[in-house]
């Protein structure tokens, strides 16, 4: 049994209006080196696949399962242990942004990189599906009910601030791969934003 665990599960819009603040610019950091340098390269990566998903995300761009299914996909290839691999306890020192915190708390770290990869993956099997229709309220409704700012309902059980448990991890995948992408797209981005909140140095 697994349990995957969202920090945050927002699915109303109003996510979409903070994602830019997912999506800030990672620079060419001068004197980066070694393994510096391959995470900052990595999380550059993510960040150009969240600004393309983020973009048809909030209609900026025409909205295309093809190229979010692609995007969706570059973000999981990138994620879980890929991304954990690049962060050896050690002294932190510019210009990496990496806080102590990881390492204190590497097991959430850990499961935050994981999760990545799972959100990411079913928002590419998902990016096919309907796009969730707008409740009067501002949610997203679904066809197994009202996915909310609480948590969403699902035909599958409920996700929600404490977690989702199931019998098996195909289950739940099968289950994540029915929702809207919208839906997807949420659980990626509260993902990103959690771990950037927790464990990358804030920008003055």
């Amino acid at each position: 049994m697994r349990i995957i665990r969202l920090e945050t599960l927002t699915v109303c819009l109003g996510l979409l209006v903070a994602a830019p603040s997912i999506v800030t610019a990672v620079n060419a950091h001068s004197g980066a080196k070694g393994v510096v340098k391959e995470r900052m390269e990595l999380m550059g990566v993510l960040k150009d696949a969240m600004k393309k998903l983020t973009a048809m995300f909030r209609d900026e761009e025409a909205y295309d399962a093809k190229k979010v299914s692609a995007a969706a996909l570059i973000l999981k290839d990138h994620a879980g242990e890929k991304m954990t691999k690049l962060f050896p306890e050690g002294p932190v020192h510019k210009p990496s942004e990496a806080l102590p915190g990881i390492w204190k708390s590497w097991k959430e770290f850990d499961n935050m990189a994981r999760d990545l990869r799972v959100f990411a993956g079913t928002l590419s099997a998902s990016a096919g599906n309907s796009r969730a229709p707008m409740a009067a309220n501002g949610t997203m409704m679904s066809q197994g009910g009202m996915m909310s700012q609480g948590g969403m309902m699902s035909q599958g059980g409920m996700m929600n601030q404490g977690g989702m448990m199931t019998g098996e991890p195909e289950a739940t995948a099968e289950m994540l791969k029915t929702m809207p992408p919208d839906a997807s797209f949420a659980m990626v981005a509260n993902t990103c934003t959690a771990c950037h909140t927790k464990f990358r140095l804030k920008k003055k």
